[in-house]
């Protein structure tokens, strides 16, 4: 049993591990041109944006854009204060806290 265990994490390990590697191997010989480069450093905030417009808009797996909907009161105090700011710190703790006291009232209540 603990040599499957073994193999087990070896195999997740190359699974995970391969797939993030292997770009990096292939494609850092080559040097891009500054518009593909342009292009290509908007895919992550895109694919985390999405990711939060699920989160925030559908909490529960359905679309819920109503006024009962916490996540999205949450998500505008901190967004304001991600474009004041700018800053990762500040963003993280007010929607953090915001959160906190959110899940606080709501238990009171």
């Amino acid at each position: 049993m603990k040599t499957d265990l073994f193999w087990l994490i070896i195999g997740m390990s190359l699974a995970t591990a391969i797939p993030r590697v292997l770009p990096v191997i292939i494609f850092s010989r080559f040097e891009f041109p500054e518009k593909l480069k342009e292009w290509l450093s908007y895919i992550a905030p895109a694919v985390l944006g999405a990711l939060l417009a699920v989160s925030i808009l559908a909490p529960h797996g359905t679309l819920d854009i109503s006024v009962s909907n916490r996540y999205i009161w949450v998500f505008i105090p901190t967004m304001l204060v991600a474009i004041y700011t700018r800053s990762l710190f500040y963003t993280l703790v007010v929607g953090i806290g915001i959160m906190a006291l959110s899940n606080w009232i709501v238990q009171i209540i």
